[in-house]
C-alpha cells in the first residue's frame, strides 16, 4: 500500500478562494479526510468555502496549537501509514510560516513522510513584493518584545543591521498592539529609515505604503485589530 502525504494547504487571508488559491490545490483538499489545523472552526469555514467535497461533520480536526500536548503530536500523522493523505491548515495564509505548523512538518521530516507544499497568499511576500525594497535579502523577524524598552532596543538593532547589510527587516504584531509598534518604529528609527506598512492585506481596505520614519510622524493611520506587516529598510 502506498504511504500517504501531508500536504500543507495555504488558506486565504481576505480575498475570495477563487483570488487566492488555484484550483489544483482545491483539488487535493478533496483527497484528504483528515486535518491538522489551529483552530476547528475557521478551518471548517475555509473547507465550506473551497467547495471541499465531503461532509465537514464526518471530517477529523487535530487541533495544534498553544494547547496541545505535544506528546500526542506524533499519533496525528498515523493515517498516513494507511495511505491516507493528510491537510494542515494554516489560520490564514502560508501553512509553518509565523504559525505552529512547522511543529508537524519537522516530525514528518524525521520519519520520511513526504511533504508537499502548495502555492497561495503570504502578506509578508506580498507586502515586500510591493515595497520596493531589496527582494534579494531580507530577514524575518516575526514579534518583537511586548515591553516598550525592549521593544524599542530591538528595533534600534535591527535598522543597524538593515543599512549594514543592505537587508529590510519585516515584522508583525498581534493585531491590537500594531498602533504601539509603530509609535515605536516612528519614534525609534532615523528620519530617512524607510518604513512600509501592510494593512488588510487582499482586503477591500487594503493599502501597502512606503515612507521614511519622519514621512510617518506626519500622519499615521489607525491599524488597531487589522491584520498588518511592517517592514524596515534602510536602503
Amino acid at each position: 500500500m502506498p504511504s500517504g502525504k501531508l500536504i500543507l494547504f495555504p488558506v486565504t487571508i481576505g480575498g475570495t478562494v477563487d483570488q487566492s488559491l488555484p484550483s489544483y490545490n482545491k483539488e487535493l483538499l478533496d483527497s484528504c479526510h483528515t486535518f491538522i489545523v489551529e483552530e476547528i472552526r475557521t478551518a471548517r469555514r475555509f473547507l465550506k468555502a473551497a467547495g471541499y467535497i465531503h461532509a465537514i461533520d464526518d471530517t477529523t480536526f487535530l487541533e495544534l496549537n498553544e494547547h496541545t500536548d505535544p506528546n500526542a503530536v506524533g499519533d496525528y500523522l498515523n493515517p498516513i501509514k494507511q495511505g491516507e493523505n493528510i491537510g494542515l491548515l494554516s489560520e490564514a495564509g502560508l501553512p509553518c510560516i509565523a504559525d505552529p505548523g512547522s511543529v508537524i512538518t519537522r516530525i514528518a521530516q524525521q520519519r520520511g513522510i513526504e511533504v508537499v507544499p502548495l502555492v497561495g497568499p503570504s502578506s509578508l511576500m506580498m507586502t515586500l513584493m510591493a515595497s520596493g525594497f531589496n527582494g534579494q535579502n531580507f530577514a524575518f523577524n516575526g514579534y518583537l518584545p511586548v515591553d516598550r524598552a525592549k521593544r524599542e532596543q530591538a528595533i534600534r538593532q535591527l535598522e543597524s543591521r538593515s543599512f549594514k547589510e543592505r537587508q529590510p527587516q519585516i515584522l508583525i504584531e498581534a493585531p491590537y498592539r500594531n498602533n504601539q509598534l509603530l509609535q515605536s518604529l516612528v519614534s525609534v528609527c532615523h528620519n530617512e529609515t524607510l518604513i512600509c506598512v501592510g494593512c488588510d492585506i487582499m482586503l477591500p481596505s487594503q493599502f501597502i505604503k512606503t515612507q521614511t520614519a519622519a514621512q510617518w510622524r506626519k500622519a499615521m493611520p489607525d491599524l488597531h485589530k487589522r491584520n498588518t506587516v511592517f517592514i524596515i529598510s534602510g536602503q
